[in-house]
Protein backbone atom coordinates (compact mmCIF):
# COMPACT_ATOMS: atom_id res chain seq x y z
CA UNK A 1 0.00 0.00 0.00
CA UNK A 2 1.37 3.40 -1.02
CA UNK A 3 1.70 6.32 1.40
CA UNK A 4 -0.47 9.43 1.47
CA UNK A 5 2.57 11.37 0.19
CA UNK A 6 2.66 9.03 -2.79
CA UNK A 7 -1.05 9.49 -3.53
CA UNK A 8 -0.76 13.28 -3.34
CA UNK A 9 2.39 13.12 -5.47
CA UNK A 10 0.70 11.06 -8.18
CA UNK A 11 -2.14 13.58 -8.33
CA UNK A 12 0.27 16.50 -8.76
CA UNK A 13 2.38 14.57 -11.24
CA UNK A 14 -0.74 13.87 -13.30
CA UNK A 15 -1.63 17.59 -13.28
CA UNK A 16 1.83 18.63 -14.40
CA UNK A 17 3.09 15.70 -16.42
CA UNK A 18 -0.02 14.09 -17.82
CA UNK A 19 0.88 10.96 -19.77
CA UNK A 20 4.55 11.99 -19.81
CA UNK A 21 4.71 11.69 -16.01
CA UNK A 22 3.27 8.18 -16.12
CA UNK A 23 5.83 7.16 -18.75
CA UNK A 24 8.70 8.50 -16.67
CA UNK A 25 7.54 6.66 -13.54
CA UNK A 26 6.96 3.41 -15.47
CA UNK A 27 10.42 3.55 -17.07
CA UNK A 28 12.09 4.37 -13.77
CA UNK A 29 10.15 1.67 -11.94
CA UNK A 30 11.65 -0.94 -14.25
CA UNK A 31 15.16 -0.18 -13.02
CA UNK A 32 14.77 1.56 -9.64
CA UNK A 33 11.25 1.23 -8.21
CA UNK A 34 12.18 2.75 -4.86
CA UNK A 35 13.63 5.79 -6.59
CA UNK A 36 10.46 6.08 -8.69
CA UNK A 37 8.45 6.21 -5.46
CA UNK A 38 10.82 8.84 -4.07
CA UNK A 39 10.43 10.93 -7.22
CA UNK A 40 6.66 10.88 -6.78
CA UNK A 41 6.71 11.48 -3.02
CA UNK A 42 9.34 14.17 -2.61
CA UNK A 43 9.10 16.72 -5.38
CA UNK A 44 5.46 16.14 -6.26
CA UNK A 45 3.98 14.96 -2.96
CA UNK A 46 5.94 17.26 -0.66
CA UNK A 47 7.02 20.26 -2.75
CA UNK A 48 4.59 20.69 -5.63
CA UNK A 49 1.63 20.29 -3.26
CA UNK A 50 2.76 23.07 -0.91
CA UNK A 51 0.68 26.22 -0.71
CA UNK A 52 2.24 29.50 -1.73
CA UNK A 53 2.86 28.96 -5.44
CA UNK A 54 0.49 27.66 -8.05
CA UNK A 55 1.70 24.95 -10.43
CA UNK A 56 2.28 27.42 -13.25
CA UNK A 57 4.78 29.41 -11.15
CA UNK A 58 6.48 26.23 -9.99
CA UNK A 59 6.94 25.12 -13.58
CA UNK A 60 8.33 28.53 -14.60
CA UNK A 61 10.91 28.21 -11.81
CA UNK A 62 11.69 24.62 -12.77
CA UNK A 63 12.11 25.39 -16.47
CA UNK A 64 14.41 28.29 -15.58
CA UNK A 65 16.51 26.17 -13.22
CA UNK A 66 16.84 23.24 -15.61
CA UNK A 67 17.71 25.58 -18.47
CA UNK A 68 20.37 27.24 -16.32
CA UNK A 69 21.83 23.88 -15.32
CA UNK A 70 22.41 23.05 -18.96
CA UNK A 71 22.93 19.36 -18.13
CA UNK A 72 19.40 18.04 -17.74
CA UNK A 73 17.84 17.98 -21.20
CA UNK A 74 15.51 15.01 -20.57
CA UNK A 75 14.20 16.61 -17.37
CA UNK A 76 13.89 20.00 -19.09
CA UNK A 77 11.90 18.38 -21.88
CA UNK A 78 9.51 16.82 -19.35
CA UNK A 79 9.06 20.16 -17.60
CA UNK A 80 8.52 22.10 -20.83
CA UNK A 81 5.64 19.68 -21.41
CA UNK A 82 4.59 20.30 -17.81
CA UNK A 83 4.73 24.07 -18.19
CA UNK A 84 2.47 23.85 -21.24
CA UNK A 85 0.14 21.51 -19.35
CA UNK A 86 -0.34 24.02 -16.52
CA UNK A 87 -0.95 27.07 -18.69
CA UNK A 88 2.37 28.52 -19.82
CA UNK A 89 2.44 29.65 -23.41
CA UNK A 90 5.20 28.67 -25.82
CA UNK A 91 6.27 32.31 -25.99
CA UNK A 92 6.60 32.46 -22.20
CA UNK A 93 8.80 29.36 -22.25
CA UNK A 94 10.99 30.92 -24.92
CA UNK A 95 11.27 34.12 -22.87
CA UNK A 96 12.28 32.14 -19.77
CA UNK A 97 15.12 30.58 -21.75
CA UNK A 98 16.19 33.89 -23.25
CA UNK A 99 16.28 35.33 -19.71
CA UNK A 100 18.59 32.48 -18.67
CA UNK A 101 21.15 33.60 -21.27
CA UNK A 102 21.90 36.54 -18.95
CA UNK A 103 22.47 34.39 -15.86
CA UNK A 104 23.55 31.00 -17.19
CA UNK A 105 25.13 31.91 -20.52
CA UNK A 106 24.26 31.57 -24.16
CA UNK A 107 25.08 27.84 -24.43
CA UNK A 108 22.58 26.98 -21.68
CA UNK A 109 19.91 29.16 -23.31
CA UNK A 110 20.62 27.69 -26.76
CA UNK A 111 20.36 24.15 -25.43
CA UNK A 112 17.13 25.04 -23.63
CA UNK A 113 15.63 26.54 -26.77
CA UNK A 114 16.55 23.43 -28.76
CA UNK A 115 14.81 21.28 -26.15
CA UNK A 116 11.75 23.54 -26.20
CA UNK A 117 11.62 23.25 -30.00
CA UNK A 118 11.57 19.44 -29.69
CA UNK A 119 8.57 19.67 -27.39
CA UNK A 120 6.79 22.21 -29.59
CA UNK A 121 7.38 19.98 -32.63
CA UNK A 122 6.06 16.91 -30.77
CA UNK A 123 2.93 18.83 -29.82
CA UNK A 124 2.58 20.42 -33.25
CA UNK A 125 2.88 23.91 -31.77
CA UNK A 126 3.83 26.68 -34.15
CA UNK A 127 5.66 29.58 -32.54
CA UNK A 128 4.94 32.94 -34.10
CA UNK A 129 6.93 36.10 -33.44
Amino acid sequence: MKSERYKIGREKLAEVGGDQGDKIIEALSAIAPEFADLLVEFPFGDIYSRPGLELRSREIATVAALTAMGTAAPQLKAHVHGALNVGCTPQEIIEIMIQMAVYAGFPAALNGLATAKEVFDERDISVQN
